[in-house]
Formats: C-alpha cells, sequence, structure tokens
C-alpha cells in the first residue's frame, strides 16, 4: 500500500484528498487498478460487464463486473504516446518502438524476422531542415555569432538573432510540407540506388527492397527533422539477402544524391503576400553506419533504437508550445509561452487563410509539422500492432491462469461484454497517488535493467 508520508510536499486541498483516497475501504483495489495501468496520469473510465460461457454446456465459468470496483469503474490506460500527457503511457510506446527499431536491426525470431538482417547494409541519417535565419547557437568554435559562449540549457539556443528578418513563414511551411519531402525522398532513393545497379526500376524491385523505420524530432529552433534507419534487403524483405553489389557504400552515397536532388523539393505557391517556395533539406545530412552490438562502435544497434524510441515520445512541446490544440492565441500569454515559439504559432495562424487546405492552424500546436512523428516501411520490422497484440495475449493468458481457464481451448468458449465510457483522469489526490504508483514501478524497472546489464557483463 502507498504510504501518505510519500505524498508530503502536496497543497492542502490535494493532500486531503489524497489521503481520503487512502483511507478509503476499497483504496487497496483502487491501488491495484492504477498499477496494473502503469500508472497512468489519464487513465479511461469504463463500466460493464464480460460474462464467459461453455458454448456447449451454457455453464458459466467466469462474470465481472464493474458494480464492485472502486467508484464503480474500471479504470484502463490511456494509452497516449506523450511523455508530456501521460508518462507511464509514453515508457510504454518508448518500449514497443524500441523493439520494433531493434528488430529490423538485429532480428527477432519471435516476429520471424531472422538474426541474418544484422549482415543487411543498414545506415542511420539525420535529415535537417534548411536555414530560415541565423540562429543562437553553439558551434565547435565553442562562442556563437552573438558573441557569447552560451551553456547547453541556455533558453536562447535555437532562437533568432535577429526575430525581424527570420522567415517564420518559410519555417511553419517547411514543417507542414516534411511529409511529402519524405515521401519524394523516397521515391528518389529507389532511383538512385536502381541506376547505381544499372538496373532499371522495375529491375530493382525484382531483387532488392528498401526498407526504413524513421523518427521526428523539433530542433530547438522549432524546425522539425527526421532520424532514419535505411536498410537494403532482397526482394523478398528481412528474410532475404540483398544482391552482392548492395554495400553500405552505394546506400550511403545514393542516400545522399536523393537527398539533394532536384526531385526531392516540395513547390509551395505564392499566396498574398508569400512567394512561391521550392523546399528542400538542409544542408547537414549526417549518415553513418549501423554497426553490431559488441564492435566497438558507438553507433550500435541499441543506440540507435534507444535513441528512435526517446524521440517517439516526444512532439513541439520541446520548444515551449502547448501539447494539445490551440483555440485563441490568448492561451499563449496565460501559459508563457516563448517568443520565439509564440511567433511561430502566429505564423501557422496567418497562413492558414493563404493556405487553408494545409490546416496551418490546427496543427499550431505542433508549429505546423502534421505528420506522423514515427512511421516505417511495410517489411522493415514487426508492427507496433503486433507488439501490443502479443501483449494483450500475455495478460489474457495470465488472467485465464489466475481464473483457472487456462486449460480450456479459446474455441470452445463464448465470451458476451458491455462496455459503456464512464469518464477518465484522476482527482487531485487520486493524481498524486498515481504518480507516486509510477515513480515506484519505474524505479522497480530500473532495478532490474541495471541488475540484468550487471551479468550480462559478467557474462562476456
Amino acid at each position: 500500500m502507498t504510504e501518505p508520508a510519500t505524498i508530503a510536499g502536496l497543497d492542502p486541498i490535494t493532500l486531503g484528498d489524497a489521503l481520503r483516497v487512502a483511507g478509503s475501504a476499497d483504496f487497496a483495489r483502487w491501488e491495484d487498478q492504477i498499477r496494473r495501468t502503469g500508472g497512468c496520469s489519464n487513465p479511461v473510465h469504463l463500466t460493464g460487464w464480460t460474462l464467459t460461457k461453455d458454448r456447449t454446456t451454457g455453464e458459466t465459468l467466469h462474470h465481472y463486473s464493474t458494480e464492485k470496483e472502486p467508484g464503480g469503474r474500471l479504470r484502463i490506460a490511456c494509452g497516449n504516446r506523450r511523455a508530456s500527457r501521460c508518462p507511464s503511457c509514453a515508457r510504454t510506446y518508448a518500449g514497443d518502438t524500441y523493439h520494433l527499431i531493434r528488430a529490423g536491426l538485429a532480428g527477432d525470431d519471435r516476429r520471424d524476422i531472422p538474426a541474418t538482417v544484422r549482415e543487411h547494409p543498414r545506415v542511420f541519417a539525420t535529415f535537417t531542415a534548411p536555414s530560415f535565419g541565423p540562429v543562437h547557437n553553439r558551434p565547435d568554435s565553442g562562442r556563437c555569432r552573438c558573441g557569447i559562449r552560451h551553456s547547453d540549457d541556455d533558453p536562447a539556443l535555437g532562437t533568432p538573432l535577429d526575430p525581424d528578418s527570420y522567415d517564420y513563414a518559410g519555417a511553419v511551411l517547411f514543417n507542414n510540407h516534411a511529409g511529402q519531402l519524405w515521401q519524394r525522398f523516397t521515391v528518389r532513393l529507389r532511383r538512385e540506388i536502381a541506376a547505381r545497379a544499372g538496373l532499371t526500376q522495375r529491375e530493382l524491385r525484382e531483387v532488392c527492397r528498401i526498407s526504413y523505420g524513421k523518427v521526428a524530432e523539433f530542433q530547438r529552433r522549432g524546425a522539425i527533422h527526421f532520424h532514419a534507419v535505411v536498410r537494403l534487403d532482397g526482394a523478398g524483405g528481412p528474410e532475404d539477402s540483398p544482391p552482392s553489389w548492395a554495400r553500405v557504400e552505394l546506400l550511403e552515397d545514393a542516400i545522399r544524391r536523393a537527398a539533394e536532388h532536384a526531385y526531392t523539393t516540395v513547390t509551395v505557391p505564392a499566396s498574398g503576400d508569400q512567394p512561391a517556395r521550392a523546399l528542400r533539406w538542409g544542408t547537414q545530412l549526417d549518415i553513418r553506419p549501423v554497426r553490431a552490438f559488441g564492435d566497438g562502435s558507438e553507433l550500435t544497434e541499441q543506440a540507435v533504437a534507444a535513441y528512435v524510441a526517446k524521440y517517439a515520445t516526444k512532439a513541439a512541446e520541446t520548444t515551449g508550445t502547448l501539447d494539445r490544440r490551440i483555440g485563441e492565441l490568448a492561451e499563449l500569454d496565460r501559459h508563457d509561452v516563448p517568443d520565439h515559439t509564440r511567433r511561430l504559432i502566429r505564423a501557422c495562424r496567418d497562413l492558414d487563410r493563404l493556405y487553408p487546405d494545409r490546416r496551418l492552424w490546427a496543427w499550431a500546436h505542433m508549429l505546423g509539422f502534421r505528420g506522423h512523428f514515427s512511421t516505417k516501411s511495410r517489411r522493415y520490422s514487426t508492427t507496433l500492432g503486433a507488439l501490443r497484440q502479443a501483449r494483450a495475449d500475455y495478460r489474457a493468458a495470465e488472467q485465464a491462469q489466475v481464473l483457472g481457464l487456462d486449460d480450456i481451448e479459446p474455441d470452445t468458449v463464448l465470451v458476451l461484454a458491455d462496455w459503456t465510457y464512464a469518464g477518465h483522469g484522476h482527482s487531485p489526490g487520486e493524481s498524486a497517488l498515481a504518480a507516486t504508483i509510477a515513480r515506484d514501478l519505474q524505479l522497480n524497472r530500473d532495478t532490474a535493467r541495471e541488475a540484468l546489464a550487471d551479468m550480462e557483463g559478467a557474462a562476456a
């Protein structure tokens, strides 16, 4: 049971509510529900029942109802990927992303991805946005153009040296079209690889497949950029060896040329006071081979997977914007949004009437970006859906064992259910207690991970 002493320091209203919850007769069951959600900060509340019957005899094998649950409700995890909204569910999402990316690098027998995929050419590439005006930074020389040596946590980093001349419109239009720019890049990449192999694109499809997994990240200046694992496979995907001519060097050269090619450009027409624009990737393109674990390389499979997973739970709120849609500009004052981010949001509002089909105001909280934060090609590896289903199947099997139903064949039972949405979230005291539970669970995970790492190190 969570000790009330662990939530000391709360304001009187929250503390009083927490003590009320902790002192209730059904607190143990409430705590069990929250632990099962992983300490979710905004659980979904359901009311209803399930009934499991034997298909042949009609015998009731199990009946569950929320009538006897705390508040007459069952609480389930919200599943939000954003760490700013629910750290607990975001950790689960990051873990799934880690396994998805790593499976495409190291293989996973449980998901029919052979370990031989490690022998395929693969690189980790970072695609950045172009310049929209000079900003405060930390160059190799150590001194910014403004003459100051900024610390790593200086809030001035990423903000323009001259806000009045900074191209805010160009910045949000780039964010808004970044997904299309990536799509054009992937098309051009296939052409570049085919040309280097001396094949037509149709012939290339018969011997080689390009697979990728990527994640978006916002730079401090508020511009989106992509981190991507790009891999060459045989025609069948990860289980097929790529042709002999497929080498890391060929892949690196093809990526660089595809990113720089004129085809990899998105044209935005002129409208109102805005000129026509040709949006392209920035000149800073970083491409590095991914090495197998244990070869002494810093950029290992585990490091890449962890890096991608880290940014899969973040969004534009890292720049100081809101993590939800903005109703009116007055909200920016109430939440003390930084001036640079505020100007980007205003640019979204102003451009919305000029390019209504781009829905810039609807995505102003994302500084114009409207794509998915993490995506992959069809045959890169497993899917998030498959990972979630595996987790659901495991929990279902665990529950069946507890109920003594694990020996019954699934096709011999009939499950009836009726669920109704009944709200979401916590009271102030419940929120404080849930945060304590989430910290305890995270501490347990960290301890287990460190112990496993120690065991692997000793074995090596």
